[in-house]
């Protein structure tokens, strides 16, 4: 069964406390659900320094310091505007550790390159590890795309809390 993104915010938070971590979030297809699953657990404060939702792409220009070209070439949702996405979030923030979500949760928007269900996630420790994963959830609907976008963002970070 999988993890509950309570179960895996509550570690998250604890992990990150006693490294004395803060995070930030960078969310674009979320529109704050990961920053909002974080501070729903008791003493979130201490770890949670900010959250960004960038749901247009002007957003992610003006908020994170995203490249308008690098859009305009990859497309928002792709690796290269994810991880310019954390790593925006990092240099416009205070926290040790960001993590960015972008994709297409549905139910339109979607092509046959970059279909209804395509998120890309990336997380960044300040001053080290960058991480990435391509998630294909499928055409399931845009409450369950965004929830495992959630649970798969708040693992990622963990991983990198935990390296």
């Amino acid at each position: 069964m999988a993890v509950s993104k309570t179960k895996a915010a509550r570690a998250l938070i604890a992990a990150a406390k006693a490294r004395q971590f803060t995070l930030a979030t960078a969310e674009s297809c979320t529109g704050g659900l990961i920053a909002a699953a974080i501070s729903a657990i008791p003493g979130a404060s201490a770890a949670l320094e900010r959250g960004f939702v960038t749901y247009s792409n002007e957003a992610k220009t003006e908020m994170l310091g995203v490249p308008a070209e690098l859009i305009q070439r990859r497309g928002a949702v792709s690796q290269e505007v994810a991880l310019a996405m954390v790593d925006g979030a990092l240099k416009h923030s205070r926290a040790d550790i960001a993590v960015a979500v972008t994709g297409i949760a549905g139910p339109e928007g979607g092509s046959a390159e970059k279909p209804v269900g395509l998120v890309h996630i990336a997380a960044a420790k300040r001053g080290g590890a960058r991480l990435h994963e391509e998630h294909r959830f499928g055409d399931v609907g845009r409450a369950k795309v965004q929830a495992e976008s959630v649970i798969a963002a708040l693992a990622l970070m963990q991983r990198l809390l935990d390296k």
